[in-house]
């Protein structure tokens, strides 16, 4: 199941959310909760729906539990053809997928999953606020502390200050390729080079290099960017933030972007910053995102041309996984009050009156969008991460995303048939591996780097 990380720390901290008031105020979870469950309602009540499914329970062994029996899984609803314009035409060339049916895909992402990003989105200012020299392993390396500022002179309520890391191997002496993580920010006090997430995910003591060594050991370099700093993980926080400040506070519209959309946004405006950094080849930047942060990677892969590869960990139900596919997590989980904010308000229907059927997309669209740019799959193994991810769902959207790939010259998977944990597929530009460990990416590291090793390296 997936591990609920951002939520968990709530029972933590307290937060600052601004209210209906137009005042912050400090909240704790109950009030989180409350104001989360209150927007999701107004909501509802806007698209004139009185109630949705319950979505089943992550929890094996409840009455209720996710399906996880693949004999149960299918056969799935016919999947929207990428290829299909919305005139019933197929897409004969390069051309007619540039010009028409990828704008087309894109309209129907925006209008009923993720949202629009609004016009009129404050412009970031990028400041540098610390250089400083250390080493990762026996790596020496150069990390810039850097904060972007979001323009709040409009509405000086909210404020938004984007958290980034960037480090590079100190002698690289030209420009090197970067994989910026979705990551989380660490106390003062604990170094970058003495943390591996994907270890600290799994459980998992080894002392093998962490994700950053390895990059660096590779002459790349790597980033971390907060989402947090750039939009909150609960619906309570939707009118702070980026959403927040270019709302002016007021709630969202039906089609206004989620959270997803907003992280993926931010990490756009990261890549804006690399575009003038000369430490950065920015003709070479990666995305990388686990659970969560691997839904809004495929999400910022799919939406920013400009990114050069994609490493989707663990993405799950709204990520890469098939909504119609019955296993594992469902649209009914997603759409309710704890995970809707993720979304458009428009996505909640689907959970009733609606159903997953009636989706005009599916994930296998959403990898069509990245299209013809590299993407490597990752999971974990069923029988230790579980089946809330459903891992074929992920390598299936994969195989329906192929033509669009080859359309454009390029090659998805080498295979159609679901591989066994350990087996990398890596042969095609739509990669695919289930590591042996549980939630996390840290396993299929050196496997990612060998996959981009054949663009970087060109």
């Amino acid at each position: 199941m997936i591990i609920k990380k951002v939520t968990g720390l709530l029972a933590v901290f307290m937060v600052a959310a601004f209210c209906a008031c137009g005042q912050f105020v400090r909240l704790n979870q109950d009030s989180i909760r409350k104001l989360t469950q209150e927007d999701h309602l107004r909501m509802m009540k806007i698209l004139g729906i009185d109630s949705l499914r319950p979505g089943p329970s992550g929890t094996p062994g409840k009455p209720n539990s996710a399906n996880t029996d693949e004999s149960k899984a299918g056969p799935f609803s016919p999947l929207p053809d990428p290829l299909i314009m919305n005139n019933g035409k197929k897409v004969r060339n390069e051309r007619q997928w540039w010009i028409k049916r990828r704008p087309e895909i894109q309209e129907l992402f925006d209008r009923e999953v993720y949202g629009r990003v609004p016009y009129g989105v404050p412009p970031v200012n990028w400041e540098v606020t610390e250089v400083r020299r250390d080493t990762i392993g026996r790596y020496p390396v150069i990390t810039k502390k850097i904060i972007g500022h979001a323009d709040n002179s409009s509405f000086q309520a909210v404020k938004v200050d984007i958290d980034l890391t960037l480090t590079v191997p100190a002698s690289a002496g030209k420009p090197v390729p970067v994989i910026m993580e979705f990551g989380f920010s660490f106390p003062s006090g604990i170094r970058a080079s003495s943390v591996a997430s994907g270890n600290m995910a799994a459980g998992n003591r080894s002392t093998a290099p962490s994700w950053q060594e390895q990059l660096i050991a590779e002459g790349w370099g790597f980033a971390i960017l907060v989402p947090a700093s750039i939009q909150a993980d609960w619906g309570a926080g939707l009118r702070s933030g980026i959403i927040g400040l270019t709302n002016r506070g007021e709630p969202r519209k039906p089609d206004d972007w989620g959270a997803l959309r907003a992280w993926a946004w931010g990490a756009s405006r990261a890549l804006d910053y690399f575009e003038t950094d000369k430490l950065v080849d920015a003709s070479k930047v990666g995305i990388e995102g686990l659970s969560r942060y691997g839904k809004a990677a495929a999400v910022a892969m799919a939406y920013d041309q400009r990114f050069a590869i994609g490493f989707i960990g663990s993405s799950g139900a709204g990520g890469l996984k098939l909504y119609r596919r019955i296993f594992g997590e469902q649209v009914e989980n997603l759409a309710a009050s704890g995970e809707y904010h993720w979304f458009a308000g428009n996505f909640i229907k689907y959970a009733g009156p609606l159903t997953q059927d009636d989706l005009p997309v599916d994930a296998h669209m959403l990898l069509a969008l990245c299209a013809p740019r590299p993407v490597f799959i990752s999971a974990g193994a069923p029988h230790v991460e579980g089946g809330w991810v459903d891992a074929k769902g992920m390598f299936l959207a994969g195989v329906y995303a192929g033509p669009v790939y080859e359309l454009l010259g390029r090659k998805g998977l080498e295979t159609s048939d679901f591989p066994q944990v350990g087996v990398a597929l890596m042969q095609g530009d739509i990669a695919f591996r289930m590591h042996e460990a549980g939630h996390t990416t840290a396993p299929n590291w050196p496997y990612f780097i060998e996959f981009a090793r054949r663009y970087f390296n060109k």
